[in-house]
């Protein structure tokens, strides 16, 4: 007897082992669509405030056309954004094709801007001993280039993906958390629905924060490059300010993109790009980013800056972008924890149970004093 129930502990212990192996290869397996998941529940609780609204005060209670309604407003949000860039973006773009040509020649002849970097630092000299090699290096890039429309054409697929996916939870988002909350007490699922509204205010506070950064860092670049005289300073700054959506590490891709710009302009500008950007992104990563966080996702500071690099540690750039709304969530559900068992210790402490006693017993004297006072008068009239 005691064989077999050695014998069952042991094969329960073995199949959890390889339960769990499954569960991980699984996850190995399908980790690209478990991340576009994680994408589109941020959006989905992005946006699910805004459905909300609109279809209290717009749709009057239908869900599917204040869901439309919204997204088709986002979509052409950034579209708009898009397309106010993409005129400047063309023309600036066809004038660096045109110039292009003469750069290089200009670059072999050691003459221009680039030309005399390239001499300053012997670069050129070394282009023309390895002009061999370096033609077998650009014969070699194809496969390089395949890479990249493969992945390109990744991620359109993902946006599609994540947007559909956002839209249909939005969209069936009160069927089905009604439908769990509805297994739960009354009681507990109100504490969940308001814990789910201030988490998904979170990751809307999140989002506008980052957005005023970004925009922040975009105006502040382009002015400087204009200043400067940089060219194409509309299309750096707009790389600049998408890049700074990323915490920490965005600002640093964006003053390479610049500082590379500046140098090719003049070497004078170039410095002046760097030194800004250094400074501009000390005052961002320790003073602009943790002061709107903390007024945005009521995180602090050090909060901040510790789930950055958590997030950035544990899944790179994808998680230093969702670490601080996460961590602004698992704050929220902390402090909800914190404060329900809080109130169930009160509940049960001794003095609250005494005082609790003490106005039972005053409750029931007061119905017995009503009683005999009742009883008296039905005399008196009798």
């Amino acid at each position: 007897m005691r064989d077999r129930a050695v014998a069952r502990v042991v094969l329960i212990a073995i199949g959890l082992v390889l339960a769990t192996l499954v569960a991980i290869l699984i996850v190995l397996r399908v980790q690209r669509v478990l991340i576009w998941m994680v994408i589109a529940v941020f959006l989905t609780a992005a946006l699910y405030p805004a459905v909300d609204w609109v279809q209290r005060r717009v749709t009057r209670g239908h869900r599917l056309p204040a869901t439309l309604l919204v997204f088709v407003v986002v979509l052409g949000a950034i579209a708009g954004l898009l397309a106010a860039f993409a005129v400047p973006l063309a023309q600036q773009g066809s004038q660096l094709a045109g110039q292009l040509p003469q750069l290089i020649s200009e670059a072999r002849a050691g003459r221009g801007p680039v030309g005399e970097i390239l001499v300053r630092v012997n670069a050129l000299e070394f282009v023309q001993q390895n002009e061999s090699r370096i033609r077998e290096v650009a014969t070699g890039l194809s496969e390089p280039a395949l890479n990249l429309l493969r992945a390109v054409a990744t991620g359109i697929i993902a946006t599609i993906a994540i947007i559909v996916l956002s839209f249909l939870a939005v969209l069936e988002g009160p069927k089905v958390i009604d439908g769990g909350l509805g297994l739960l007490q009354p009681r507990r699922a109100e504490r969940l629905r308001r814990l789910g509204k201030a988490c998904a205010r979170t990751v809307t506070e999140y989002i506008t924060g980052n957005l005023i950064i970004s925009v922040i860092c975009g105006v502040l670049t382009y002015v400087v490059l204009k200043l400067l005289g940089v060219p194409f300073a509309e299309l750096i700054a707009l790389f600049v300010a998408i890049a700074d959506l990323i915490p920490l590490v965005g600002a640093t891709l964006g003053a390479l993109v610049a500082g590379i710009a500046g140098f090719i302009h003049s070497v004078p500008a170039g410095i002046i790009v760097i030194v800004f950007f250094v400074l501009y992104q000390q005052l961002e990563n320790h003073v602009l980013q943790p002061f709107v966080f903390s007024r945005t996702v009521k995180l602090n500071p050090l909060t901040v800056i510790v789930a950055i690099l958590i997030g950035a540690e544990l899944l790179g750039i994808l998680g230093a972008l969702l670490a601080i709304p996460a961590a602004g969530i698992i704050q929220l559900i902390l402090r909800d924890i914190w404060s329900h068992r809080r109130g169930a210790a009160q509940s049960t402490s001794p003095l609250l149970v005494a005082n609790a006693a003490v106005a039972g017993h005053r409750a029931e004297h007061a119905g017995n004093d009503r009683e005999r006072d009742h009883a008296k008068a039905a005399d008196d009239g009798g």
